[in-house]
């Protein structure tokens, strides 16, 4: 009537061939997920400052009168 005793000899063994096999594919497969989702959107940034003007997007914002403290040139 009474329960058996678990079998705790070689249990982490047994338990680490089981899931490190799982934890190192999963591993390579959000490594190379990120790699692919991060790279054209890397590119993406650097094409776009390569050809940013910040003094041309400012003095538009300025004539545009987003600004408070400056003026627009013709005021």
């Amino acid at each position: 009537m009474s329960l058996p005793k678990p079998v705790m000899r070689g249990l982490l063994g047994k338990r680490l061939r089981f899931h490190l096999p799982i934890a190192f594919t999963l591993s390579l497969l959000a490594a190379v997920s990120f790699k692919v989702i991060t790279e054209p959107r890397k590119q993406a940034y650097a094409d776009f400052y390569k050809n940013y003007d910040a003094m041309k997007e400012f003095s538009a914002m300025r004539e545009a009168g987003v600004f408070e403290s400056v003026r627009p040139t013709g005021e």
